[in-house]
């Protein structure tokens, strides 16, 4: 990413009144982040969303030396990162209209692996919720999944213990800025990670461990992988809240049982007595839900189309021959064709049998 590119990404990030949604809105409308600043603010004020108040917050020049502040840090410390428009981005988070921007890493990450499942939990695990928890990655380990999770106490840790010894990649998703290390005592575990996957975090390097952002790093956690496993967790608490944005990305949510009586089963139980997750009793039922035994198809050869498809329409099945699976305002900003008009274009094409639709406006070719 140019250095323009990078400082204006940075100063919209600083933009109190503006979240990843509706940046996302105005960098597809205005065509690149930097144009953004450029723009006239009657011409912004037309975009849905965009009121008196985010143009004043947009335009606020204090956010200008801020991002001045942390792009000097990022350019020190070499610090790599993943933008929300790059191809080196998490291809699942690309698919959530609410991912992070920018996403700061550390680590060693290999995203060619599309097995990625993310273990979440109460920190106040039980003997059964820790034994679950090995056994069940232990059993996983052959199909060499990537595991997610968000390096809190209790079951986040031992995903990510269980994931080292059984040498896995694991990925830790801060709620922080690197600068910090929450909690504490897991400072220990910290060059482990990093070895054997990495760390990530969507805020900048100074950031504390504030309540708001662990809410704001589950989202990145379900986002970001295939399905997620909720091991134990008590009628309240942040992995039932991880559990509902993986069900709201049409992910995979599978939930251990336990007895009734038990108080960090609760939540749990909850989630498949109301068909918020699958019941997971063992390895099998992750392998078959997420059909690891299938072979993975091999990428089609681009077939010689016997229809004829207009230049738009070529554009369109270029890209997503490329690509596989996009989601629809992804396209229209690769594609520079506007939402309404795309959308009309891809609906003929449904009826040529050359796409489908699928959950969360993703289309593919069939």
């Amino acid at each position: 990413m140019k250095e323009e590119e990078l400082l204006a990404v940075l100063r919209l990030q600083k933009c109190k009144a503006v979240g990843d949604i509706l940046a996302k809105k105005l960098i597809m409308h205005v065509g690149s982040v930097s144009e953004i600043f450029k723009e006239k603010s009657a011409v912004l004020s037309k975009i849905n969303g965009i009121g008196n108040h985010v143009l004043k917050h947009l335009f606020d020049p204090k956010n200008i030396q801020l991002a001045e502040q942390e792009y000097n840090h990022i350019k020190e410390k070499g610090i790599s990162y993943f933008y929300f428009l790059d191809d080196d981005y998490p291809q699942n988070l690309q698919h959530c209209i609410d991912s992070p921007l920018l996403l700061f890493r550390e680590g060693n990450f290999d995203f060619s692996n599309t097995r990625i499942i993310s273990i979440v939990g109460t920190r106040n695990m039980t003997s059964y919720g820790r034994d679950f928890c090995r056994q069940l990655v232990q059993d996983i380990s052959k199909y060499n999944p990537i595991i997610v999770s968000g390096f809190a106490y209790g079951v986040d840790i031992c995903a990510h213990k269980a994931a080292i010894e059984n040498k896995l990649q694991t990925m830790a998703v801060l709620a922080h800025g690197m600068q910090y290390i929450y909690p504490k005592v897991h400072k220990k575990y910290i060059n482990s990670v990093i070895e054997n996957g990495g760390l990530l975090s969507e805020f900048w390097h100074d950031d504390p461990p504030l309540r708001a952002h662990f809410l704001k790093r589950n989202r990145v956690v379900a986002g970001i992988s295939s399905a997620t496993i909720i091991i134990e967790s008590a009628k309240k608490g942040g992995a039932l809240v991880t559990a509902d944005i993986a069900n709201s990305y049409d992910r995979d949510v599978f939930a251990v049982p336990g007895r009734t009586s038990d108080v960090f089963s609760k939540g749990c139980n909850d989630l498949i007595k109301k068909n918020g997750a699958y019941l997971l009793n063992s390895a099998s039922d992750i392998v078959e839900i997420l059909n690891w035994d299938l072979q993975q198809r091999p990428k089609s050869i681009q077939k010689q189309l016997c229809i004829d498809l207009n230049e738009k329409e070529q554009r369109i099945y270029d890209f997503l021959h490329e690509k596989e699976a996009q989601i629809l305002d992804v396209i229209s900003l690769e594609c520079s064709i506007p939402i309404v008009e795309l959308s009309a274009i891809l609906l003929q094409m449904e009826l040529k049998g050359l796409t489908t639709p699928l959950p969360g406006k993703l289309f593919r070719l069939v």
